[in-house]
């Protein structure tokens, strides 16, 4: 009978390798399945000493609804019976992205001689983040590896719907404002100053409001270079004084405050927080490694990061989650009230989920209103700009007019 070289996992997330005769692999895989082990990779004992996968190069960053759909094929394989470095082999392998491709390849040769998957993708971290890893761990040690990726596949889904939401809402405007200020900056670089040369031809006496518009024109023609110096090195000083610790606190500090939009910023914040803390306990993550995986992904918000780890400190120190919070005064009474009465009945999961989609209503609603305001807001802006230096223009005009009828 052939031999088959395998790697399984028990109950307790251990990994081991040995050799098992059976007729065929589906007979191999039954056997080790009734024994109540998790197959991470199973082949012929020739198939093994001639080595079974390909060289495969380091991966990058990997689109995250890419990563949703591999994390449900995934799941889908190991929930139909397919070892697991069988499916990771067969996803890189006909996967279109190949950044992901390459990880896959890597990631099935380290599980394919016995190391954690999580292990494996804890090595790519541009592919794979913080709370990728901490979901497929507790999935491995709880042995429950399919139902965590079908959770991170739903997460992933919820956070890149977010995003696309949002992205969705500032295109139309952004495409709008680009090409409104191109016309702008077309009507004052060009038309005004040609206007302009006219009206001094003719020695007119100009009203105020096109003297006005006309020495703005010149002063942009005539600093034009000095200008677009200036506004890349606004754009260069931005981007260094955010690198620094004390920008970035500042302008998240800004961003969080700031009128009309302080309000929406913060709720995306506590939406992914929320989010992201649900879905790792209810994975079976402890709450003290929660807080370290949402320390970790906060890294471009040093406020938020600075009072997870104040709360990771606290209740390490044997304090509730919900006094933590409320200790670090940035997050809302209602939040921290919330977590609370989920301590005290023990629903602590079920209350966070419902605190993620409050928030996450709230976004839906803020973007509703700004999209229904902010297209008439900039047309109307920019309309009425561009209709002043119109009327700047045309009113000399009329004067010339008046001047060659008589």
């Amino acid at each position: 009978m052939p031999k088959y070289v395998y790697t399984v996992q028990d109950a307790q997330g251990t990994a081991s390798t040995g050799v098992l005769e059976a007729g065929d692999e589906d007979q191999a895989i039954l056997t080790l399945q009734n024994k109540g082990y998790f197959i991470l990779s199973i082949q012929l004992e020739a198939e093994k000493s001639m080595g079974g996968f390909k060289k495969a190069g380091a991966g990058g960053k990997v689109n995250g609804q890419t990563l949703a759909f591999f994390s449900e094929q995934l799941a889908t394989l190991l929930a139909g019976g397919v070892p697991l470095v069988r499916a990771l082999s067969l996803l890189g392998e006909h996967n279109s992205d190949r950044n992901l491709s390459a990880v896959l390849g890597e990631v099935s040769k380290e599980v394919s001689a016995g190391g954690a998957l999580y292990k494996a993708l804890e090595k790519h971290p541009k592919t794979f983040d913080t709370i990728w890893v901490s979901l497929v761990q507790a999935g491995e040690m709880g042995g429950q590896l399919p139902l965590a990726l079908r959770q991170i596949a739903d997460y992933t889904q919820k956070q890149e719907g977010l995003k696309g939401k949002i992205i969705t809402a500032i295109a139309y405007p952004s495409v709008l404002l680009v090409m409104s200020l191109g016309v702008l900056a077309y009507f004052v670089v060009y038309i005004v100053p040609v206007f302009a040369g006219i009206f001094r031809d003719f020695n007119l006496k100009l009203p105020a409001v096109t003297a006005v518009v006309v020495a703005m024109s010149d002063m942009v023609v005539n600093n034009l270079a000095m200008l677009l110096l200036a506004l890349i090195g606004i754009v260069v000083g931005f981007k260094f004084w955010i690198s620094t610790e004390a920008g970035l606190m500042s302008w998240n500090r800004t961003t969080m405050s700031m009128p009309v939009f302080g309000k929406f910023v913060s709720n995306v914040i506590y939406e992914r927080l929320l989010t992201t803390m649900g879905t790792l306990i209810q994975s079976g993550v402890s709450i003290l490694n929660t807080i370290t995986v949402l320390e970790g992904s906060f890294n471009k918000n040093l406020i938020v990061q600075k009072a997870l780890r104040d709360v990771k400190n606290e209740v390490a120190s044997g304090k509730s989650i919900s006094v933590a919070f409320k200790n670090t005064g940035i997050f809302p009474s209602l939040v921290t009230e919330m977590m609370w009465m989920g301590e005290e009945s023990g629903k602590l999961p079920d209350i966070i989920k419902t605190l993620s989609g409050f928030y996450s209503e709230q976004i839906n609603q803020f973007i509703a209103r700004f999209s229904s305001m902010i297209d008439p807001i900039l047309i109307v802006g920019i309309g009425g700009i561009i209709a002043v230096i119109v009327m700047s223009v045309f009113m000399p005009i009329f004067q010339l007019s008046q001047i060659s009828g008589k």
